[in-house]
Formats: C-alpha cells, structure tokens, sequence
C-alpha cells in the first residue's frame, strides 16, 4: 500500500474515533440537563427517570470489559461497527419515545454501546498507529473524549429550546451513522491473534446482577426504609451475586477481572480513588442540573442550567494537563490528596445552601471541586497503569474504567434517593418547597463530602510511591480525559 493510502486510512481511524469518543460522552454528560424537559413530555417524574443515567453506566460497568475481548476475538471493526449500530437504535428509540420507561430502555441499551465505541475505538487507534504517531493519535482521543464531556451539558441545553430533547439524539444518531461509513471504508479489520477465544460471558451477567440489586436497594431506600426486609434483600442479594463473580472469575479460562490483580495495593487504591472520583462528578452534576433547573430553587432554562454547570467540566478539563508536571514533582500520592480535599471543601460548602443562595453562591464550591478532580483524577490513573507490569496494563486499565462506571451508577443512586428523601421529609414537617429543595442538596452534598474525604484516606494509606508521568503532551491528554477513560501514560508498565 502507498504511503498516502496508509495516511489516508490512519486518518480515517483517527476522524472515526475520536468524533465517536466525542458525541457519545457529549451525549452522557448531557442527559441529566435533559431529564426535566423529558419527565415534563413523558409524564414519568424525575426520581424514577434517574435510571436512564444509573442503567447507563449499570450496563457500562457490565459491557465495557467485555466488548474490548470480543473485539480481540472477532474483530476490533467488527464490534466497534455493532457498537455505533446499537447507538443508533438507542438514539432513534430514546427520540422517539412517549413514555419514560422507553427513554430508559434506550439508555440502557446506550451503556452498552457507548462502553462497546469507548474500548473498541481505543484499541482500533492503537493498533492502527505506533511509535510517535500513536501517542498523537490517543492524545488527541483523549481530547475529543474531555472536550465531548465538558461541551455536553451546554449543547443539550441549546437544543432543548430549539428542537426539543429528542434533537440531541437525533443528532447523535447521525453523527453515528456517519462514523459507521467512515469505518467501513477507511479501517481495516484487526484481531488479537494469540488470545484464547474463550469470553467470560457469565461475569459480564454477574456484574450487573451484582449491581442492579446494589442500585434498586438503594433507590427504593426512601420509599421502603433502610432497614426493611426488601432493602436488605436487595443488599443481601448483591452480596451473593458478588460473591458468584469471585468463584466464576477463579474457574474460566480467561476472567473479566483478573484476581490476582487486586493483590496488588497501589491498584486497588488507585481504582477506589477513581471510582469516587467518577461517583462524585456524576453525583455532583445529576443534582445542580436538577435543582437548578427547578422552579422552586433558582428556575434555570436548560441553557442557562447547561451554562451553570459547565464550571464543573471545563475546570476539570483546563487544570488536568498541568497535573502530571506537578505529580512527577511533588509525587503522585501528594497530588491525589490535595485533589480531594478540595473536593471535600467544595461539597461541604454546598453541604450548606440555602434557599435563598443565587448562583453566585455555587461558583467557587463548583469550581474547587473541578480543580480537586481534576488533581486526583489524572495520577489515580496514572498510578493505577504504572503500578503494573506492561503485559498486565490492559487489565489494570480495565479495571479501572470498570469503576468508573460502577462510581457513577452507585453514587448517582445514593444522590438521588438521599436528595428526594429529605425533600418528602422535609415537606411533611411542614417546610416550603424551596427550603425542601436545599435541604435534599445539602444532605446528599454532606455524603459527597464524606465520600472524598475516604479518597483523602487511601492516597496516604494505599497509594504509595511509584513511579509518575512526566509530563508529556499524551501525559496531558490522558489527564484531561481521567475522569471518562484511562488512557496508558508514559509511566505505564513501569513495575517491574
């Protein structure tokens, strides 16, 4: 093949993938804005339509390990194309739904495919390219996935004035369907040629069996009482669907989740610090972009609460490439402890709002918790890859993004039973509506604050000294992209 055939189709890898990358976390990062425009059409209220963000990353955490090993097996193009496919059709039924069980249906659907686009689109890059060009190339993957997250919000917000929340899908759909031609013609099919065939089917059914009793205990808690035989059912049940995955992942031939792995502590401390990380972003953003937008709190358009909340993701995205610089010079365990207590000190300060606090008041809190997840987020990653061997960090990178998804489902579960709880509590003891609102806000902030606080702990505790990032462009990328994927750094597979 000519020189400018093989450019022609690296650049078809690399349009492909990255504008992939970028409408499906633009899309995720833009839903909870939608969710009181799509309650208002459906009918169906708010506290039961957090499920189409839950069940998203529910499906996620399930999915995303998995579609990367059949890409391995049956081709990466393959399941990359069936990823963008399933995007579409979820898409298309999300815009054409009339009731909010049909919105979740096409959500759910939509975790799969967005993890199957997310794993599979990084390792086509990656194979695709190499030396230099490759670095380039998943920086620049790693830019489209922070500039989707943080343009998200915004865009959904726009389009709710001008064409309804269905125009968001709409427009999704097509930028799919476009990325499906541009793969079809442009990229070339690839294969991991020496791994086994066989794919751990049953701990992909496990994982979510594991979560969804997890995540229902949680969401029904308000309703049912913390104590109640159906809750504690449904937390006993995700203790033995959890305990199955352990004793499936000791037997199969080739595991989901590799054991031996969760030996190795600077891993596992890296992993809980980004799950929280990821839990409480997810967290944060579900709740500002409901009670901004309600008529009893500050009555925000959904432009305005998409404006409002961007603080949260471009604050993240505008300090994380300065971060592994200061990682490699201060250490990375130092970094991740500043980053959440910043985190810590910006929900305790919404732990305290008040009904009558205008958005001023949100600003500096908003943005200190972006600047603590963004020092956290990018050396949590760092660590979790270069506390591994180079053969093991596809599986400590897939561990990892696995708690991404698993943080965001529970925590945006436990923010949103906590915040409608105190809500229906505080209005029957009489409380106005607006009073009722921050109270929710405040009490599930106090959570978020506890929560950090535990990531404060394991960066002194489990995080100990390995070796940082120096501080490359691809360094940056990775950084700014932390809080959606794990993407190797040049630190990765450093342990020996």
């Amino acid at each position: 093949m000519s020189t400018t055939g093989t450019a022609a189709r690296t650049g078809g890898v690399l349009a492909a993938t990255c504008l992939s990358t970028l409408v499906v976390n633009a899309n995720t990062s833009a839903v909870s804005i939608l969710l009181p425009a799509i309650s208002e059409d459906t009918g169906m209220s708010v506290d039961t339509l957090q499920w189409a963000v839950t069940g998203y990353s529910l499906v996620g955490a399930a999915v995303i390990i998995t579609s990367g090993s059949l890409g391995d097996v049956f081709g990466r193009k393959k399941i990359f194309q069936l990823g963008l496919l399933l995007f579409v059709v979820s898409c298309v039924l999300i815009a054409l739904a009339d009731t909010g069980s049909m919105v979740i249906a096409g959500r759910v659907i939509q975790g799969a495919a967005g993890s199957t686009i997310l794993a599979c689109g990084l390792s086509l890059l990656s194979v695709a390219t190499s030396g230099d060009q490759q670095l380039r190339s998943v920086s620049l993957w790693g830019a489209a996935a922070a500039v989707g997250a943080a343009a998200g919000p915004l865009l959904g917000g726009l389009l709710v004035g001008l064409t309804g929340w269905q125009g968001l899908f709409w427009i999704d759909a097509g930028v799919a369907v476009a990325c499906m031609a541009l793969t079809y013609f442009t990229i070339q099919e690839s294969r991991d040629p020496d791994r086994p065939r066989s794919i751990d089917y049953l701990g992909t059914v496990l994982i979510a069996a594991t979560l969804v009793p997890l995540i229902y205990g949680f969401t029904k808690s308000g309703d049912w009482g913390w104590v109640d035989a159906r809750t504690l059912g449904c937390f006993a049940a995700c203790i033995v669907f959890g305990y199955l995955f352990i004793v499936v992942e000791k037997r199969v031939a080739v595991p989901l989740l590799d054991l031996a792995l969760l030996r190795n502590r600077i891993l596992v401390g890296s992993t809980l610090a980004i799950l929280i990380g990821a839990g409480t972003i997810n967290g944060l953003m579900y709740l500002l972009s409901l009670y901004f937008q309600n008529p009893d709190a500050l009555d925000f358009s959904p432009l305005e609460a998409g404006v409002a909340t961007l603080p949260a993701t471009v604050g993240l995205v505008v300090v994380a490439p300065f971060v592994p610089k200061l990682a490699n010079r201060m250490g990375g365990r130092q970094v991740i402890g500043v980053g959440f207590i910043a985190m810590a000190a910006g929900f305790v300060a919404i732990g305290f709002t008040q009904s009558s606090w205008a958005y001023v008041s949100f600003l500096l809190p908003i943005l200190a918790i972006a600047v603590g997840m963004g020092l956290s987020n990018g050396p949590a990653s760092s660590a979790a890859t270069a506390s591994v061997p180079q053969e093991q960090v596809g599986g400590a990178s897939g561990v990892s993004n696995m708690a991404r998804y698993v943080g965001a489902a529970v925590a945006t579960a436990l923010c949103a039973t906590i915040y409608n709880s105190v809500q229906v509590n505080q209005l029957a003891d009489g409380a106005s509506a607006s009073d009722a609102l921050a109270s929710g806000l405040a009490a599930a902030s106090w959570l978020m604050a506890v929560i950090s606080s535990l990531g404060i702990l394991l960066a002194v505790v489990a995080i100990r000294r390995h070796k940082s990032a120096t501080g490359t462009a691809q360094d940056a990328a990775a950084s700014a992209a932390a809080h959606l994927h794990t993407i190797p750094t040049s630190a990765s597979g450093a342990a020996s």
